[in-house]
C-alpha cells in the first residue's frame, strides 16, 4: 500500500452486490476508503437513490473529499423496440445517465477544489454494439460514453480525469440468463477468450483507473470482454476449408437436390 493511496476516498454506487461490490472491495485492498452506495442500503451499504439530486448532494457534503468516483450503479429493462414502455426507457435513462451525471456533478466539486481526482463510468459492449430487445439499455450506455469524454474535456485542464470500463458478458448473480448452464457454456465458448467474465477481472482494470499508473489517461473506453467486441468477423460464414463457420454448398444454397 502507497501512502499516495493509503489516505485517499473512493466512492462506488450500485456496491451491495456483484461488480460494484467486487470494485468497492479492490479498492480497499488498495488502501482506499471506500463509501459504498446502492438503493439497497445495509450491511455497510449506504444508501442512496442516484437520481435523487438532493439526496445525492446532502450524501456528498456529508462525505467529505473525495478522490475515486465509480459510477457503477444501473438498471435493465430488456424489449424489443416496438415494445417498449416509455416509462421503462425514462426509468433506465434516469439511473443509468442522469444519475452518473448527478453523482459527477456532487461528488466531483471536491476534485475540482482540490485539483486532482478520477472519475470512472461502467458502461458496457453495448455501447459499442447494437443488441437486440434491450430497450434502452445500449443507447443509455452510449450516452455515458459520451458523458465520460465531456466530463474528461472540461475537467482535464482543473485536474481530474475521467475513463470508462466496458464489461463484456459478466456471470454475476443479478444476470438471470446465466442460470441456465447451457447458455453459460455457448456464451463462454463465443469469447475469444473462451470464458464469461468475471465481477473480479472489471475491478482490476477499476483499479488502474482509479491509481496513479493511470495518471496520463482520460477520456478512454476500455472494454473488458474477453475479446468479443473484437470478434464481429467471427460470425460471418467462411468457404469450405476456412475456419468459422461454413457457407452452404452451392448446390443447397441454389435448393438443387440429386435424383437418388
Amino acid at each position: 500500500m502507497s501512502e499516495t493511496t493509503a489516505s485517499r476516498r473512493a466512492v462506488v454506487t450500485g456496491a451491495a452486490r456483484g461488480i460494484g461490490a467486487a470494485i468497492a472491495d479492490r479498492l480497499e485492498v488498495d488502501g482506499f476508503d471506500v463509501v459504498r452506495l446502492d438503493v439497497l442500503g445495509g450491511g455497510g451499504v449506504l444508501r442512496c437513490d442516484v437520481t435523487d439530486a438532493a439526496a445525492v448532494r446532502q450524501i456528498a457534503e456529508s462525505v467529505g473529499d473525495v478522490d475515486v468516483l465509480v459510477n457503477n450503479a444501473a438498471i435493465w429493462r430488456f424489449a424489443a423496440l416496438e415494445d417498449v414502455d416509455p416509462a421503462d426507457f425514462d426509468a433506465v435513462l434516469d439511473i443509468n445517465v442522469r444519475g452518473p451525471f448527478l453523482t459527477t456533478q456532487a461528488f466531483g466539486r471536491s476534485m475540482l477544489r482540490m485539483g486532482r481526482g478520477s472519475i470512472v463510468n461502467i458502461v458496457s459492449i453495448g455501447a459499442l454494439h447494437a443488441n437486440p430487445a434491450v430497450g434502452a439499455y445500449s443507447a443509455s450506455k452510449a450516452a455515458l460514453v459520451a458523458l465520460t469524454r465531456q466530463t474528461a474535456l472540461e475537467w482535464g485542464p482543473r485536474g481530474v480525469r475521467a475513463n470508462a470500463v466496458g464489461p463484456g458478458l459478466i456471470a454475476t448473480e443479478g444476470a438471470g440468463v446465466y442460470h441456465d448452464p447451457e447458455v453459460r457454456r455457448a456464451r463462454a465458448e463465443a469469447v475469444p477468450l473462451r470464458r464469461l467474465g468475471e465481477p473480479g477481472d472489471i475491478s482490476e482494470v477499476v483499479a488502474f483507473f482509479a491509481s496513479d499508473a493511470s495518471a496520463y489517461v482520460t477520456g478512454q473506453v476500455l472494454y473488458v470482454d474477453g475479446g468479443l467486441s473484437s470478434s464481429l468477423m467471427t460470425t460471418l460464414p467462411r468457404p469450405a476449408g476456412m475456419p468459422g463457420p461454413q457457407l452452404p454448398s452451392t448446390a443447397s444454397a441454389r435448393g438443387e437436390h440429386s435424383d437418388a
